[in-house]
């Protein structure tokens, strides 16, 4: 395809995905042997909001298949030990808005399978590109919030692409908002506004 006939379909999906104003965000938690959780936060990934009103919470293994999300207190939990990347998802309607949230743990695979998805460009790097339904896309800014408090807003580099700086072992939450251009409609219902809300996490070792 020429350059200049791709630069103008990019700008025309990075329009469909205007970042959206400040949103809670879905986010994956996995320790070593253990079943995975996800938590809904809303500022630091330690402060968690309850997930009771979420709809249809589920799992995206790495084989394909799905499963329900189990909610356990301020938690939707994961049955079993899973291995690899593993993604989760959620939705909130509120009249006519729709919330879509879209998680990831981990950081090996080099693939998007979610809409809106934060990609390593190497296994287990630390430079992402955002895939916004499949094409790579410039992201506006990404949240960096951490298990230590600590937290960056990333701006992208001249290719799109952001990279992080990892300067101390713990969990790592990277957040980036997408808001659809006018109404939308979603599984046959149309929505004034539909946001999709991406996170990547994971953890740096000791």
């Amino acid at each position: 395809m020429p350059a200049p006939l791709r630069r103008c379909l990019l700008l025309g999906i990075v329009a469909l995905a205007a970042p959206a104003a400040h949103a809670d965000y879905l986010w994956l938690a996995r320790e070593v042997g253990q079943p995975a959780t996800a938590y809904l936060s809303e500022f630091q990934p330690t402060e968690h909001l309850s997930p009771g009103g979420l709809l249809q919470p589920q799992a995206l293994l790495a084989e394909g298949k799905t499963q329900p999300l189990q909610v356990q207190g301020d938690a939707l939990a994961l049955s079993g030990v899973t291995s690899g990347d593993l993604r989760a998802s959620a939705r909130r309607a509120n009249g006519k808005e729709l919330t879509l949230y879209e998680a990831r743990e981990g950081r090996h695979e080099t693939r998007a399978l979610n809409d809106l998805e934060l990609v390593p460009t190497s296994a287990d790097g630390n430079t992402f590109a955002l895939h916004w339904k499949g094409t790579v896309v410039a992201a506006s800014q990404v949240n960096v919030y951490t298990s230590e408090q600590w937290t960056r807003t990333l701006k992208p580099a001249a290719d799109g692409s952001i990279t992080l700086e990892t300067p101390f072992p713990g969990r790592y939450v990277l957040q980036v908002t997408a808001q659809v251009n006018g109404a939308a409609t979603v599984d046959g219902q149309r929505y004034d506004s539909v946001v999709h809300v991406a996170t990547r996490s994971f953890t740096v070792p000791q």
